[in-house]
């Protein structure tokens, strides 16, 4: 009984997660043009976004920005920072094995 309530937890979180726009989910499960738009719109100060831990540098680089940049990053953006870094690390790190293999491959995603 207890695992049928972890397996609906962890659908529902990644539900949450997958719609809460997270790093991870950004940058791994989108095309490389996508992860690209949203941050030219964000107008990050970064230049690329290496595909290792690519989660963990897209919120990084969301938070690297302009200050009054119309970018979305507020005061009341502060939380979604202190929860979103950390979850995109544990995701990061899952999927650890497929982003090495595809920064071996394709190389980090350049914004230029």
């Amino acid at each position: 009984m207890k695992a049928k309530k972890m397996l609906r937890w962890l659908a529902v979180m990644g539900g949450v997660l997958a719609l809460g726009g997270c790093g991870t989910v950004t940058t791994v499960l989108r095309e490389d043009s996508a992860t690209v738009h949203s941050l030219k719109a964000k107008k990050t100060y970064c230049q690329s976004v290496p595909r290792i831990y690519s989660g963990v540098a897209y919120d990084l680089c969301v938070l690297h920005g302009p200050p009054n940049s119309g970018s979305g990053v507020s005061l009341n953006d502060v939380p979604w920072a202190f929860i979103d870094v950390p979850i995109s690390g544990v995701l990061d790190t899952l999927v650890l094995p497929y982003t090495i293999y595809q920064q071996s491959v394709n190389g980090s995603i350049e914004l230029l």
